[in-house]
């Protein structure tokens, strides 16, 4: 296991009905004007938005409202927000929706507090040291955003997007109500739940060898993730499966189950290509890359994928043939993926194999020598050869 530093300060604010409590946490952490950042009308026509002012109302929290984030979230709200949280003299951003909408708001609350564009934090040329404090009602089970210390974003002009760690990221507090989540339509739920399974997933494939117990609770993660997965996207108001899903979405993305680990993150640098340019949603779009990326990779780490046959799907160990066993292992993932309704294909999300070599020409690069990946370092060629095999 390697040496780490593992913080997650996120207060989180469980249950039925959690979302009353919202005002009481902003003032809890200081804020007096909140900008409620929130994505479509659902969260108004439900009254979840008028819930929350009322919370926030009777906290004596004032606020301000922007509406209208989109999944892949866009840089040009991000600008909105900034100009009306200045404006407006705002000290604190609430989030009340899921990845998107969380990540629009970590954005809004940098460059409120940085003085030239935004961008530049997302693309390296300067770094942030300070933001406004950030608080989520979610309402979605999938990006973890309600405590990670990431945030993704997309350039409209260009399409690109891109993510900025950084632990001014972490939410003050996250308040989780599983009964939020069971109006959401069933793809969205099973995309929600495959976007949890790779961000363990790529803490799972690490070239690290002593690190059992968080091999177990990667494991343990995902077999109920699984679990709860089937059960939601056929039963929307189980509120055990969504509790199951909205807890899992958490530890799957603040290092819980990742600590003292290498981990890649190679697949979701590739699907970021895919969503920036057909606006997929994120999960599907990693359900098309994953199983492909695993096939790629696994004969350079047999056993680490036959493991995961074994421990995550219930396949029996073939130790004669331990390729067999991890073939059999990625199988059945992709069968769990097609049980849920998520595609497997580039042509199912109407990506075109022309594209190929300029989808893998932006990936982004995350290592000094040119590559992409923390622990299968991937060249250019290795991208398009990774996206061919999605091309079935």
């Amino acid at each position: 296991m390697r040496d780490f530093v593992h913080c997650v300060p996120t207060r989180f604010v469980f249950g039925r009905g959690a979302e009353q409590r919202a005002g009481e946490q902003v003032r809890d952490f200081g804020g007096t004007k909140a900008l409620i950042v929130y994505g479509g009308g659902s969260a108004v026509r439900s009254g979840l938005i008028d819930r929350v002012k009322a919370s926030l109302d009777g906290a004596g929290v004032a606020h301000v409202c922007l509406g209208g984030v989109k999944p892949n979230p866009r840089d040009t709200l991000v600008y909105e927000g900034i100009d009306l949280a200045r404006r407006e003299g705002v000290d604190f951003i609430l989030a009340v929706g899921g990845g998107s909408v969380i990540d629009t708001g970590k954005a809004v609350a940098h460059g409120v507090c940085y003085d030239g564009d935004f961008w530049d934090l997302w693309c390296g040329r300067a770094k942030s040291v300070r933001a406004l404090p950030v608080g989520v009602v979610l309402t979605m089970a999938a990006a973890g955003s309600e405590s990670s210390n990431s945030c993704v974003i997309t350039q409209e002009s260009t399409k690109t997007k891109r993510g900025l760690r950084s632990e001014l990221n972490r939410p003050r507090f996250a308040i989780m109500n599983p009964e939020l989540a069971m109006t959401l339509p069933p793809y969205q739920i099973a995309s929600g739940a495959t976007d949890i399974l790779a961000h363990i997933m790529e803490r799972y494939f690490t070239c690290e060898k002593e690190v059992d117990l968080t091999d177990r609770l990667c494991e343990g993660a995902m077999v109920a993730v699984i679990r709860a997965a089937r059960i939601a996207v056929k039963h929307p108001d189980d509120y055990d499966a969504q509790a199951q899903l909205m807890w899992g979405s958490t530890i799957a993305h603040n290092d819980t189950v990742g600590v003292g680990r290498v981990q890649d993150f190679g697949s979701h640098q590739i699907e970021h290509e895919l969503s920036a340019l057909y606006d997929v949603a994120h999960g599907a779009g990693l359900a098309v890359v994953f199983p492909a990326w695993m096939r790629y990779h696994m004969d350079k780490d047999v056993m680490r994928f036959a493991q995961f046959a074994v421990r995550v799907y219930g396949c029996e160990m073939n130790f004669e043939h331990p390729e067999q066993t991890a073939l059999r292992g990625i199988e059945a993932h992709e069968a769990f993926l097609r049980d849920i309704g998520m595609p497997l294909t580039l042509k199912e999300i109407g990506a075109r194999a022309e594209d190929i070599p300029a989808l893998a020409a932006h990936t982004k690069v995350t290592n000094p020598d040119g590559t992409t990946g923390g622990v299968f370092h991937m060249t250019r060629e290795d991208i398009e050869n990774i996206l061919r095999l999605a091309d079935r």
